[in-house]
């Protein structure tokens, strides 16, 4: 009864997420509950501050009814991101929008100084940004081998992280909710939340940057794998490439499309004096033809990977997270024609291999997501509740 109680919330609290201001009536037919159980969940959703009623307005045959939406001013979601050179921290409302986000390089490796440092920037926020809100709690994404179940990041190899228990850390210097999770699942949330509607029937996200690595949902699930392994792609073999990896292989997908690796070819080429990735992008971005044509090759070999991660899972849609995609032409269009040319299943790469929807706040989207899929998965019975 308590999961059908939660799992029945839930759909209330989603159907408003996305249809904004709404009416019970219209509640109950989008999720099939009867009108007494809506009135219920209503007023649960409304006393614990997920709800808000609005002024009543005139319905299409002239009664009156009053519309019902997110509270979005009394609370706030905060996210972080773990990459290799840098923290993102974010703050979201339940609507997903980012209300303030803040980048900086970390103080150290070690996982008690990136948590510590997480606690403070996220402190700076909160008192900059959201002072009379009260936080839901904390969301956390970062790249390598996640645990979403313990909160454990089990491998990071260009972190040197091995079973750092980072939700108990945060947990201890932050005294929020915490919850962690690989940055590809994590941003399968928030697009299923808040961006893609093709996202929720299936859908892989492809995660380029220092690292790589890849998540697939179909229906309601998200898989995770055996110790949330899955998506693990990094190691992925790629024609063209004889790069070194770690592994002590070569040819490998992270090694050959790598931030790192792009930042030392540039110097190699003599585009830039020294291998700083953003300075590339920049430079592509502004039209130098050498740094473009880095990012198109590269863009190439990503579309090796995305067909055959298309051929092998059939989503509805495949979307690439990488920095040049948003800010370089062609690269869009390069991983497309690639999976077009090499792919047997994808019928149409323009229509079915996209670009995130959170152009510029990804990363603080991502850790937020992992909390916010937390609330809507279970506004009633989760630690969320008792933030109100």
């Amino acid at each position: 009864m308590t999961g059908r109680r939660s799992a029945s919330a839930s759909a209330v609290l989603r159907v408003v997420l996305d249809e904004g201001a709404i009416a019970r009536s219209t509640i109950a037919r989008r999720t099939g509950l009867s009108a007494a159980a809506v009135t219920g969940h209503v007023a649960e959703l409304m006393r614990r501050g997920f709800l808000i009623e609005l002024p009543e307005v005139a319905g299409a045959v002239g009664r009156p009814f009053v519309p019902l939406e997110l509270d979005t001013e009394r609370f706030v979601v905060c996210g972080a991101h773990v990459a290799v050179d840098h923290l993102t921290v974010g703050l979201l409302d339940l609507r997903g929008k980012v209300l303030a986000q803040l980048e900086a390089p970390h103080h150290g490796a070690e996982p008690a100084v990136q948590a510590a440092q997480i606690a403070e920037l996220l402190d700076d926020l909160l008192v900059g940004h959201a002072p009379e809100r009260t936080p839901l709690g904390l969301g956390v994404a970062t790249g390598g081998w996640v645990d979403e179940a313990s909160g454990t990041v089990v491998e990071h190899g260009l972190l040197g992280w091995r079973g750092v228990p980072l939700r108990e850390l945060l947990t201890e210097v932050t005294g929020l909710d915490v919850r962690v999770d690989g940055h590809s699942r994590a941003l399968i949330h928030a697009e299923r939340l808040l961006g893609q509607p093709r996202a929720r029937s299936s859908v892989v996200q492809l995660f380029t940057g220092n690292v790589v690595d890849a998540a697939f949902a179909t229906g309601d699930t998200v898989h995770h794998g055996p110790r949330s392994a899955a998506g693990a792609v990094a190691h992925l073999r790629v024609d063209d490439s004889e790069e070194p990896c770690r592994c002590g292989r070569s040819g490998c997908l992270e090694a050959t499309v790598s931030e790192r690796t792009i930042a030392r070819k540039a110097v190699e080429a003599h585009i830039i004096e020294e291998p700083d990735f953003t300075d590339v992008l920049h430079l592509a971005a502004s039209g130098n033809k050498g740094a473009i044509a880095l990012f198109r090759e590269r863009a190439r070999i990503i579309g090796q990977a995305a067909a055959l991660l298309f051929d092998v899972l059939n989503p509805e849609i495949l979307i690439v997270l990488d920095q040049s995609v948003r800010d370089v032409d062609g690269c869009l269009s390069t991983i497309r024609d690639e999976v077009a040319q090499r792919s047997w299943i994808c019928q149409d790469a323009e229509k079915n291999v996209v670009a995130s929807s959170f152009p510029g706040t990804e990363l603080a989207t991502a850790g937020a997501a992992v909390m916010l899929n937390a609330l809507y998965e279970d506004p009633l019975f989760t630690n969320l509740a008792n933030a109100s």
